[in-house]
């Protein structure tokens, strides 16, 4: 199998000796370097290879899916600081071994696909002032230490009804998943919604209100695997296609980690069956 490799050559596990030695494991016949946001996308629609593999963390790995062409298999490299979408499906560390392929389902959210999350409140907020904000300004990527102050500050603060989830209700926070983790805390799997699987339809969860008690009632029940789905307190759906969620502002939107700007309305649905991952 000829084998195209997109790299994100600014990944934090990213090294000119690493790229090489994928291109030898791979024997690729294209190495696609990314050169700016939303680049990913266009380098992948344009690929020759009949298997595209990815080098390096979440965000490449969202713009790759978006311009997957039908029908080509990929494959994931872990090379960003989180790796959550490599984690989470298994990739191996050596592409070579890559061998078996896995069907799955990808979510959308405003036409926009995403591999294994999606949200609207804390998440997104933390996204745009570490990722967007401060990564823009000094062109570092922030641990997962400063996403954690971030969430944990927010939270304290508190977050009262502001969105409305059509034929579910009102709710402060809302969190879509592809998949049982949606994110990771170092080595800890954060599972929202431990009934979620990449071959099923998207799994939402929603607190109606969120503040200190709350956070605290919630990070419990992360803190055993049991997440926060139907929790009391939180709207729940289970392998559903399509939720519609409406602010009462514009709010930030975050898919994989991506910062997608500020929605008034974010149309949520699954896309079942959509790509072959090489695993």
């Amino acid at each position: 199998m000829r084998a195209s490799l997109i790299v994100n050559p600014y990944a934090s596990r990213v090294t000119e000796e690493r790229v090489r030695l994928v291109e030898e494991r791979l024997g690729a016949v294209e190495t696609l370097l990314t050169e700016r946001r939303g680049h990913a996308t266009e380098l992948a629609a344009s690929s020759v290879g009949d298997a595209v593999f990815v080098l390096g963390g979440d965000g490449v790995v969202n713009e790759v899916v978006n311009g997957l062409p039908p029908g080509r298999p990929l494959g994931v490299i872990a090379g960003g600081h989180t790796n959550v979408f490599a984690r989470a499906i298994g990739a191996p560390e050596d592409p070579a071994a890559a061998q078996t392929s896995r069907r799955i389902s990808l979510g959308r959210v405003n036409g926009r696909r995403f591999a294994f999350a999606a949200g609207i409140g804390v998440d997104s907020e933390a996204v745009r002032e570490l990722d967007t904000i401060q990564r823009g300004r000094d062109g570092r990527r922030p641990g997962d230490l400063a996403y954690a102050r971030v969430v944990a500050r927010r939270l304290l603060s508190g977050y009262e009804q502001r969105l409305d989830l059509e034929g579910l209700g009102r709710a402060a926070l809302v969190f879509v998943s592809n998949h049982a983790v949606f994110s990771y805390a170092g080595p800890v799997p954060l599972r929202f919604s431990p009934e979620a699987r990449f071959e099923l339809g998207l799994d939402v969860t929603a607190p109606e209100r969120a503040g200190r008690a709350t956070a605290m009632r919630l990070a419990g029940r992360l803190s055993v695997g049991r997440g926060i789905a139907g929790a009391p307190g939180v709207l729940t759906l289970h392998d559903a296609d399509r939720v519609v969620v409406r602010c009462d502002e514009p709010l930030p939107l975050q898919a994989d980690g991506e910062d997608l700007g500020d929605v008034t309305e974010a149309v949520f649905e699954a896309e079942r069956n959509a790509i072959d991952v090489l695993v």
